[in-house]
């Protein structure tokens, strides 16, 4: 199978970590599709790390969790795809789980058989409990070969963490999305930290194989459950709406990490953005670049994509504590003074018209904020 755009949908680590059951994934499949979340392309339910029994059956077999999910998987894949969506679960590459259950490690092609029987559209696969002998490539070429030959099209979202350099050889293994760090935090350092280290990234993103930056956490308060802590670590809104910015002109899988039956309007507004996500889902895929490199200081980002049909997006992200004054023009996005044309820029949150003087972007931006423009070429 070839993944057009990044994948759009649910996670249950980041709220719930193992603590799931089948309840809790069919109410959020409903909500989903009663939200407008599955409308505005929020597809895949992904079960996370947690749902299996601690030992595999006598032939083999992983084994769902009989108190967690009583029913089994193929019957809530079932109840998952009649709601127009899409079922994702996980597994590890080694012999054991990040959680400590039963590993994939030397079963690639029984479990790949397992999953497809099960209806699975979407597997996250983990980098924890791997023997350090071989290198991370082989074992997620292994599941990627299980998975092409297991008679279903199956996503793989390979979770290796950036390590070993696998931008360099994930192309390599069929998969469709790579993780490109670590874990995300509910916290603005994390969104930093990530979002820095996509500079060298970036070239690797693109058709049928894209960078996942991790989960969204936009919309998660207090009680959320990350690598086992609680807690915003002063997080707001705020700052998940230049979290969210970042991800879509990037080209990340929007995975939503947050209890959405609970998650307030103000984040659900921010999910929705139809005219953000469009740039995500931006079928001509274009590699993003930076924009002013040389003059703008470190935490001050300016990016800019080709968009399909002519069009470009252009976010401007201030991430540093103190409010910044962008001032850059257009030339290096290809739009010279003598080209004939001129851009109109719409800033995608609060829909109001940029005004450009000279071809030029002049604007300030607060604490960690964030304006995101869709602009076109206009004949002057």
């Amino acid at each position: 199978m070839i993944q057009q755009t990044p994948p759009m949908g649910w996670n249950t680590w980041n709220t719930f970590g193992p603590e799931i059951n089948e309840q809790l994934v069919k109410e959020t499949a409903d909500y989903i599709v009663s939200s407008g979340l599955a409308a505005a392309g929020y597809k895949y339910i992904i079960i996370d790390d947690g749902w299996s029994e601690p030992e595999r059956d006598e032939n083999d077999h992983l084994v769902p969790d009989r108190k967690k999910f009583p029913s089994g998987m193929k019957a809530l894949a079932d109840y998952i795809h009649s709601k127009g969506l899409k079922f994702g679960m996980y597994s590890c590459c080694g012999t054991m789980t990040c959680a400590g259950y039963p590993g994939s490690y030397d079963h690639e092609y029984l479990d790949a058989e397992t999953f497809a029987s099960w209806g699975v559209d979407y597997l996250k696969y983990d980098f924890c409990y791997h023997t350090g002998t071989l290198a991370g490539k082989y074992f997620y070429r292994r599941i990627g070969m299980a998975l092409a030959n297991c008679g279903r099209d199956i996503l793989l979202a390979a979770c290796s963490w950036g390590m070993e350099e696998t931008q360099e050889w994930i192309k390599t293994t069929g998969a469709h999305t790579w993780r490109s760090t670590h874990d995300i935090q509910n916290s603005w350092a994390s969104i930093k930290s990530i979002t820095k280290q996509q500079v060298k990234m970036l070239p690797y993103n693109g058709h049928g194989c894209f960078n996942d930056m991790d989960m969204l956490i936009v919309g998660m308060g207090g009680n959320s459950f990350i690598d086992g802590s609680f807690g915003t670590n002063g997080c707001t809104l705020h700052d998940h709406k230049t979290h969210f910015s970042i991800w879509a002109l990037f080209g990340s899988p929007l995975i939503i990490g947050c209890d959405i039956r609970k998650m307030p309007e103000e984040a659900k507004a921010i999910l929705t953005n139809k005219e953000v996500i469009a740039i995500n889902q931006d079928p001509a895929l274009n590699q993003p670049y930076r924009v002013d490199l040389d003059r703008c200081p470190e935490d001050m980002l300016v990016y800019a994509r080709l968009l399909e049909g002519g069009d470009f997006a252009v976010g401007v992200f201030n991430m540093s504590d103190a409010d910044y004054r962008f001032v850059f023009g257009l030339d290096e996005i290809g739009i010279t003074t003598n080209c004939g044309k001129k851009a109109v820029a719409k800033e995608l949150w609060s829909g109001e018209e940029q005004p450009l003087r000279c071809d030029s972007f002049d604007l300030t931006v607060e604490p960690h904020g964030a304006r995101l423009f869709r602009c076109k070429l206009v004949t002057k």
